[in-house]
């Protein structure tokens, strides 16, 4: 099953079931016109036959006929998991890491699958991370990672740009992570029941027509449901809020000489059985 946000012209944002290149009008079908989608993951497994059902009606439109939003519009969390694998740490020359290193993206980052992303006035060291992106459905505090797998409502293509002078002149990341714009996903939530197994994933990251990473959800050092036991004994983690699992070799700082984006640059993102999104580089200012 597929979960998306959608708009026509002229129209809000709004949650939809993605069947094949249909959508369906969560809201209007369901008679709940102000539901969010964070509601909706959190009562999936309620709505599940309801959807199933809808799924063998008439679409209200294809989906070529519509924009798709970020599929949670404003996560309450986005965590962000560093040098999380094998072969970035290699590449990096670094050992591979014995506790997670987490920060955070402010959620002023969060960008739609195919908008824009900008390139800052104060910086020219913008670079990708593809990263597979997992949604909380449940809110969660205190589990085990045997636990962890029932909280996950779903799964969407990330990239967590970065400015890397801004991310690296301090040990914190926080800001150099968090321009506007520099957390694009989705295109849109392929919920947890379609990925057999989300540590045996292709992963790639495209700019130009140019492969630039190429690797396997395999070469995570911490997997996913390690991750989520780790972070709720914390913290609550809410419905909606948006886990990003870490990133491959081929990132533009370790490329020798470094290659950067800018303007004009088209980067793609694909994750095998998950989907593509694609985000081309402007100034800040256009």
């Amino acid at each position: 099953m597929r979960l998306g946000m959608f708009h026509t012209v002229g129209s809000a944002a709004r949650p939809g079931l993605i069947v094949d290149e249909f959508v369906f009008d969560i809201r209007a079908r369901l008679g709940r016109p102000s539901v969010t989608m964070a509601e909706i993951l959190e009562d999936l497994p309620a709505l599940r036959p309801a959807f199933e059902r809808l799924s063998e009606q008439t679409p209200d439109h294809a989906i070529a006929h519509v924009s798709l939003s970020a599929p949670v519009l404003r996560p309450g969390k986005i965590l962000a998991l560093g040098l999380n694998y094998r072969d970035h740490a290699l590449e990096a020359n670094m050992a591979l890491p014995e506790h997670q290193t987490w920060f955070a993206k402010m959620t002023t980052s969060t960008n739609g699958p195919f908008a824009a992303i900008h390139l800052p006035r104060v910086s020219a060291k913008l670079d990708f991370e593809a990263e597979l992106a997992v949604v909380i459905g449940q809110r969660t505090r205190h589990v085990t990672r045997e636990q962890a797998r029932e909280v996950i409502a779903g799964y969407c293509v990330a990239n967590d740009v970065s400015v890397r002078d801004w991310q690296l002149r301090t040990s914190q990341f926080v800001v150099g992570k968090s321009f506007d714009t520099h957390c694009p996903f989705g295109p849109w939530i392929v919920t947890a029941d379609e990925i057999a197994d989300p540590h045996a994933l292709g992963i790639r990251c495209i700019v130009n027509g140019e492969m630039r990473q190429n690797s396997n959800t395999r070469e995570m050092v911490f997997d996913i449901y390690t991750m989520i036991e780790h972070l709720s004994q914390a913290m609550t983690l809410e419905p909606g809020d948006l886990i990003l699992t870490g990133t491959p070799s081929g990132v533009g700082a370790l490329s020798k000489p470094p290659r950067f984006l800018t303007v004009g640059d088209v980067v793609r993102i694909e994750i095998d059985g998950v989907g593509a999104i694609e985000n081309r580089v402007i100034a800040e200012d256009e």
